[in-house]
């Protein structure tokens, strides 16, 4: 980067991944451009010829396209905005940059919280719409070509509207699977081809299973990881270990050990700094198991977001805070969120997945990993997402789809239970048996965890010495957040929300917040998911707001570049 036109009139810099069609830059050499040896470089000449671009792209990113000969600059990201610009203007200036901080850094003024993202990150656990938690502080919108001329900005173009996908008629489901099947097969082999090493991150889920059943690599070429708890190998170490031996694949398991506890203050600022507080601190062994699974290889393919296009699965609600947390003042904005939510969830189940989800509750989480290593998926490919969009109301919502392509592409993996006991020939007492078995102790794990109502907290503490806990707890998950708070992190916590300045912040009720840490570390009540929420603002606050030039912890070098085109 910066990549330039043959004569230097076309400059285009960009950052993230490009899935186009293989015929793409073969179409270029024969019309007498000269690409690298990574075939980079294609990008800017069709930033050069194509008056779309960057419509015509796959995958997601952002850059800047500068055409001298018009006198334009023209900023630019992908169509589900996943590759986040933030940007701020001003009577003066317009500000753009990667990461949110950058724009804090030179706009000083920008340093406080925004009351309506404070309220939707506290409703929901992610900013909604355009906006971020700092006030002034906005995100290019999806599938934006915004152009600059002469210092101005002369047009706000979106290349692409959600509406030219849900407009398309629906196909019956014979049809649908097999154009799915079609798209699926023939657009996974560019998720695999890199020229740097690429492994699989396995789960016990179908989803995974999917990319290998149609991948299927040689023996031996595909290393596979698959990330693990502390209490006992969970489910998806149990499951995807069978996978991989099945495909002769290696495997190995990435724990999360008792180190990350030991350093848990680090990795969670470390969460917050870097994805600019758009990821709760929930999510902060993230970071400590990507560390790891760089190790094994720079790129990691997944099955991300294959549940929420696919089958409707749904991560991004809203939930009720405990009365008295937060102060009357405060209170309004979270009811406006949930209003907010009410608005957007409306219309087509897979475009809330694609273009609201995807973006505003995934994308920090993809950052934070993204960190670490480059990650890859092929559910969130252009045209996946256009055929899913198609789907008849009776393919959406169950596992039917999924099963029969795992299926056909390796009946031998259709056989393997997935995680919850779900496989593709379910007959028998015996079977039914082991799903209802394995299903019972998912949703025991989540109520002895993070979403263990309060009625059950009481009584787990007055049945503590049967350590309950300990039979249902490592099954399935590998972050146990509610225990942690409780014994190993509960000095953490208590030092963190109840310090004074946690404590003076103007949405916090005092008293409610006292209130949550001592009972949370009595074990009398769950505030888990509360905790998250208030860790998260708080770093947030010391890292950003209260003594930015110090970090508000410790220098942290680095910190990105925005640029300002002055009007």
């Amino acid at each position: 980067m910066p990549l330039r036109s043959e004569r230097g009139e076309v400059v285009v810099v960009f950052s993230g991944e490009d899935y186009s069609e293989s015929g793409t830059t073969q179409g270029l050499k024969a019309r007498g451009h000269e690409l690298d040896a990574v075939d980079t470089n294609y990008l800017v000449h069709l930033g050069e010829e194509d008056p779309s671009f960057p419509a015509g792209l796959n995958g997601r990113f952002h850059g800047l396209l500068i055409d001298r000969n018009r006198r334009t600059s023209t900023l630019f990201n992908d169509r589900f905005g996943m590759h986040r610009i933030y940007y701020h203007e001003s009577k003066d200036a317009f500000y753009f940059a990667a990461e949110a901080k950058a724009i804090l850094t030179v706009c000083p003024e920008l340093r406080r919280m925004s009351p309506q993202g404070l309220g939707e990150f506290v409703a929901c656990g992610s900013v909604l719409g355009n906006r971020t938690l700092f006030d002034g502080v906005h995100l290019l919108p999806p599938a934006s070509a915004w152009t600059f001329r002469n210092s101005s900005l002369e047009r706000r173009h979106s290349y692409f509207q959600p509406s030219e996908w849900e407009d398309q008629e629906k196909l019956d489901p014979k049809s649908y699977y097999r154009e799915l099947r079609q798209v699926f097969t023939r657009n996974l082999p560019r998720y695999l081809k890199s020229h740097q090493r690429v492994a699989m991150s396995l789960t016990g889920g179908l989803d995974t299973r999917m990319v290998m059943a149609w991948h299927r690599p040689q023996p031996g070429s595909l290393p596979c990881y698959t990330f693990g708890g502390m209490r006992r190998d969970c489910q998806d170490v149990v499951v995807a270990r069978e996978v991989a031996r099945l495909c002769e694949q290696p495997h190995q398991v990435i724990g999360l050990g008792e180190e990350f506890l030991s350093r848990f203050s680090h990795y969670a600022e470390r969460t917050v700094y870097l994805t600019d507080g758009c990821v709760s601190v929930g999510l902060t062994p993230d970071l400590y198991l990507h560390e790891r699974a760089r190790e094994i290889a720079p790129v990691r393919l997944t099955g991300l977001y294959g549940g929420e296009i696919l089958r409707g699965a749904r991560a991004l609600k809203p939930e009720e805070p405990p009365p008295g947390l937060f102060s009357p003042e405060f209170v309004p904005y979270i009811r406006q969120a949930k209003e907010t939510y009410r608005d957007v969830v409306q219309g087509h189940p897979v475009s809330f997945a694609a273009f609201r989800q995807a973006p505003w509750y995934h994308c920090g989480i993809l950052a934070l990993e993204e960190t670490q290593l480059s990650v890859r998926t092929p559910f969130l490919d252009n045209d996946l997402v256009r055929t899913v969009i198609r789907a008849p109301q009776s393919a959406l919502g169950n596992n039917d789809v999924s099963l029969r392509l795992i299926a056909d592409g390796n009946p031998a993996l259709a056989r393997i239970p997935t995680d919850r006991g779900v496989r593709g020939d379910q007959r028998g007492f015996g079977e039914a048996f082991s799903r209802a078995f394995l299903e019972f102790l998912f949703k025991a794990e989540y109520a002895y965890d993070m979403g263990m109502p309060q009625w059950l907290a009481q009584l787990d503490k007055a049945c503590s010495p049967l350590s309950l806990e300990r039979i249902f707890l490592g099954r399935h998950k590998i972050f146990h957040f509610r225990v942690w708070y409780r014994d190993a992190l509960a000095g953490y916590v208590r030092e963190m929300l109840l310090d004074p300045r946690s404590l003076s912040r103007s949405y916090i009720d005092r008293k409610g917040l006292e209130a949550l840490v001592r009972e949370h570390h009595k074990g009398n009540r769950n505030y888990t998911t509360e905790i998250h929420k208030l860790l998260t603002l708080e770093i947030a606050n010391r890292l950003f707001l209260d003594n930015p030039e110090r970090g508000g912890f410790g220098e942290h070098p680095g910190v990105p570049v925005a640029v300002s085109t002055d009007h």
